[in-house]
């Protein structure tokens, strides 16, 4: 298959999540992306989960790493030596219209700073992943925190905030960084300009709040937005359980899809009647939220009477799958 990026060169020195995922990003679009790592390997190349987790050995192999490097090149270089380092910057600046492109995070290596790297190709694109925007060190899930997610997740009855376990900001940050590559491409094949992107962790995470409108509600409201568990906020979402224990996660979006529910549940009628009762149109998105308990206390006793699972006779999906995906 001829891939839209084949032929094109970027060296990454980059650890964690974001900046090995844009590499990942490039690299499954076509590119040659060549990983640069120290010695031995860098801080996550033994990050969990590994071969083993619970009971491997210190240096058991990394899930995480390769499945997060998959399709890259991958080379270990003694940064610390002068032949090391000239090799690295040989790489990273090489000649040609598809090389001279870098993706790191690196901090503390003056030899690799832009300035040193433009002086060796000045037409250098460089996307550099960091915490804050001035340079201090900051992951997903500080970030997370410093943006209010934890302060909204959770029951109503909960107490402590809850921190989610994807790394969520991580992974936009690295498809940003794909993106900021690409487009400083596209500048350089026009204006045969370099680029310098500094790409911070936390602005990206105070970006996307802010671009689903939850800075702009914050200051309208006057407070922080309540905590509704998993019910799914301004629309109606929650999860229900099932008579063998197991869970489903029913969601009914747009007008078509709660008809969808209600015709799959045979709660038409019971719906109708509670519209005239309470005076609700329930093909509104703003209604079924506002109604969002009433509405699943009508529709648990139709999940809780059904397995998710179907019978081992019959491999027809299960009418509880089948709302869920009407749904």
């Amino acid at each position: 298959m001829n891939r839209p990026l084949a032929g094109l060169q970027v060296v990454e020195c980059a650890s964690f999540v974001a900046g090995p995922t844009g590499g990942m990003t490039l690299a499954q679009l076509g590119a040659n992306v060549i990983r640069i790592d120290p010695i031995g390997g860098n801080t996550d190349f033994h990050r969990w989960p590994v071969v083993g987790s619970g009971s491997g050995p210190a240096d058991a192999e990394s899930y995480y790493w390769a499945s997060l490097n998959k399709g890259k090149r991958s080379v270990t270089i003694d940064m610390r030596s002068d032949e090391g380092r000239e090799l690295v910057l040989a790489l990273i600046t090489a000649p040609g219209d598809d090389r001279g492109v870098l993706v790191d995070n690196v901090v503390g290596r003056r030899w690799m700073a832009n300035d040193v790297l433009v002086g060796r190709r000045p037409d250098l694109i460089h996307l550099r992943v960091q915490g804050y925007p001035d340079g201090r060190p900051a992951v997903d899930y500080t970030v997370n925190a410093e943006v209010g997610i934890p302060q909204i997740t959770g029951s109503e009855e909960g107490g402590a905030p809850v921190n989610h376990v994807l790394p969520a900001w991580d992974l936009v940050t690295g498809l940003t960084v794909s993106t900021g590559v690409l487009a400083a491409l596209y500048d350089r094949a026009r204006t045969g300009n370099g680029a310098y992107i500094e790409l911070a962790l936390a602005d990206v995470a105070l970006a996307g709040v802010a671009n689903l409108g939850w800075l702009s509600e914050a200051v309208d409201r006057g407070a922080d937005r309540p905590r509704h568990g998993n019910h799914v906020y301004g629309s109606f979402g929650v999860d229900f359980a099932c008579s063998d224990g197991a869970r489903v996660m029913v969601v009914a979006l747009t007008e078509g899809q709660w008809a969808a529910l209600r015709t799959v549940t045979g709660t038409e009628q019971v719906f109708a009647a509670l519209e005239r009762a309470l005076d609700a149109d329930l093909t509104k998105e703003s209604e079924r939220y506002r109604l969002r308990e009433t509405i699943a206390a009508v529709l648990r006793p139709w999940f809780a009477a059904r397995d998710l699972k179907p019978s081992p006779t019959n491999s027809t999906p299960p009418a509880c799958c089948g709302a869920a995906t009407a749904a």
